[in-house]
């Protein structure tokens, strides 16, 4: 069935609101129409996310329940032999977040699901505690992340807390393909899911549990209690999630003087303040620095609208306001968790932290200066969460974090996805420690890099949208993996990583090796002189990535460094465009 076939099929069916066909007699641009038709909006192992809007390539009342119906069916099937089965879901502040939240709902119930719906928004990392906490089968949290204001998106985790990664996702995805009309979504009023005991709404009785668990991870907590009042803090939950659990726990810990951005406090879908509500995107600091003239703190961090990323921003050996990359983040936190369970006595001989292909190998210098292990996992938190619950379920080591350059970093073991509640809490606490021996996290990082190497990396993302921007990024990936050269400037190429085949080749001892992680579309490429470049789609977004790492003698080095290599790579990228 071709789009124009499918829009027909929405225009005619009685299923779909007149508020919507309406919508979609309105569409002039053909190109939008085979932009909203052309595919159904994929689920895969994030769920889905897309532009709020009418279409089968859209997030709306009827994807999402088509979505739901084949999660329900998955559910039925692979839980055929329970007595009952549960699903927790959870939301944040998006435009439509709250209606998707209870078509889901109401959709599970009608299939006999049992449903625990959270009374108002909360981060996603709760949504991820709330499926173990309440011994689900499966949550949903609606959230489009970072994205701009037309987005959302839906979220499915599995029963240990952790999002579904390619396996379950793909039987999901097999099961709503079953849904091949929207007459086959079962659904039930909200009132009578709530009269047949089918629909219960939690709140307080899981956050309470939820904060303490949080606070247990504290690390100096003798530091913590004695001196949590001495670290002047600016937040901002940039109209998100984050505002509530975030000052919670902090000021439970004593954390008393907080500064909030009033201006961004409030949940707000619309994001008035921050067009791009991502705490990777330096512009949404610009109110926090506003205040930071005033109040004078010794931090500024924020988090993104559903709580699971964390931005920090430090003052600099000049005194100028700058934000931390999250690798630098991750790094800081890597170092300062390690050497604090070590000066403790609670650092285990088995202790390791998990780290994605595209993050900083610093992270791996510094755990390995410690006698601590790093695992690496795919690009995306979900295979995080699923190393932990591996190594967990076979006794085989102790976690102390993980983390992504994406600003995504999780301590502790009762949650399964990034949580930027938690790493809130573990930044504070980093901060106030540094600050005790006289010192800001700008200087703590200079010393990482004198004594580890001057480690650099930078991101590019090239947005390719449509129908037309998927096959350019196809044939991108293509050119690189058969035919790009084996030199990036005058520095030789030593090792070829292709996820895709799952063959790491070695060029010049001209040997092959497996790699043993599930297969995506992504090419790593190692050069001689350590540095490194990895391409992949992203999973999230209609853009290609382009990762790049160098090492340096100094930053000036490492950033001049930077600038040359990130000019040959791009030239690399521009030719398998012209293909």
């Amino acid at each position: 069935m071709d789009y124009l076939d499918k829009y027909s099929k929405w225009l005619q069916s009685e299923y779909i609101d007149e508020n919507f066909k309406n919508e979609l007699k309105s569409i002039e641009d053909e190109k939008e129409i085979e932009d909203r038709f052309y595919k159904d909006l994929e689920f895969g192992t994030g769920g889905l996310r897309g532009v709020i809007a009418a279409g089968d390539n859209r997030m709306n009342i009827y994807t999402v329940g088509k979505a739901t119906q084949g999660l329900a069916s998955y559910l039925l099937e692979k839980y055929s032999g329970r007595d009952s089965i549960s699903v927790s879901i959870a939301y944040d502040s998006r435009i439509m977040s709250r209606e998707f939240a209870e078509t889901s709902a109401r959709t599970l119930c009608a299939n006999g699901i049992k449903v625990n719906l959270f009374e108002s928004l909360r981060p996603t990392p709760m949504l991820s505690y709330t499926v173990r906490n309440l011994k689900s089968q499966a949550g949903i949290v609606v959230t489009a992340s970072h994205n701009p204001k037309q987005y959302n998106g839906y979220k499915v985790y599995g029963e240990d807390g952790g999002q579904v990664t390619d396996e379950n996702a793909n039987e999901i995805l097999g099961c709503i393909n079953e849904v091949r009309d929207f007459s086959l979504i079962r659904t039930m009023q909200y009132q009578e899911a709530i009269d047949k005991g089918l629909l219960n709404i939690i709140g307080e009785e899981v956050d309470r549990t939820y904060y303490e668990k949080v606070k247990g991870l504290s690390i100096r907590k003798d530091m913590v209690s004695e001196h949590a009042k001495d670290l002047k803090i600016i937040y901002t939950p940039i109209h998100g999630s984050g505002n509530v659990p975030v000052r919670r726990v902090l000021a439970e810990l004593g954390y008393s003087s907080l500064h909030v951005v009033r201006e961004q406090e409030q949940p707000d879908g619309t994001f008035p303040t921050a067009p791009y509500p991502n705490p990777e995107n330096p512009g949404v600091f610009q109110l926090a620095l506003n205040l930071a003239e005033e109040v004078e703190p010794d931090i500024i961090f924020g988090t993104d609208p559903d709580c699971d990323r964390i931005g920090v921003v430090i003052r600099n050996a000049e005194g100028e306001w700058k934000p931390l990359t999250g690798n630098q983040i991750g790094v800081l936190l890597t170092d300062y968790m390690i050497s604090s369970l070590k000066e403790n006595g609670e650092l285990k001989p088995d202790s390791f932290i998990v780290k994605t292909i595209v993050t900083t190998e610093m992270a791996k210098t510094v755990a390995d200066s410690y006698g601590v292990r790093t695992e690496d996992v795919l690009t995306g938190f979900k295979y995080i969460g699923e190393m932990i619950k591996d190594v967990h379920e076979a006794g085989k080591g102790t976690f102390i974090l993980g983390f992504e350059e994406s600003y995504g970093y999780l301590a502790g073991d009762f949650v399964r996805d990034k949580d930027a509640v938690i790493a809130a809490m573990l930044v504070c606490e980093m901060a106030l420690y540094h600050k005790m021996r006289g010192m800001n996290l700008h200087a703590a990082l200079l010393g990482l890099y004198e004594k580890h190497g001057f480690f650099k990396e930078r991101l590019i993302s090239i947005e390719l949208t449509g129908k037309d921007g998927q096959e350019k990024i196809q044939k991108s990936l293509h050119y690189l993996r058969h035919s790009m050269s084996r030199t990036v400037g005058d520095v030789n190429i030593v090792r070829k990583l292709d996820y895709k085949t799952g063959i790491e080749k070695d060029l010049v001892k001209i040997t092959e090796a497996s790699i043993d992680l599930p297969r995506t579309n992504t090419l790593k490429f190692i050069l001689e002189d350590g540095s490194a470049f990895v391409v992949r789609p992203s999973g999230t977004e209609p853009k290609m990535k382009i990762y790049m790492s160098v090492i340096g003698s100094s930053l000036e080095a490492s950033e001049k460094k930077m600038d040359s290599f990130e000019k040959h790579v791009m030239d690399i990228i521009q030719d398998s465009h012209s293909i």
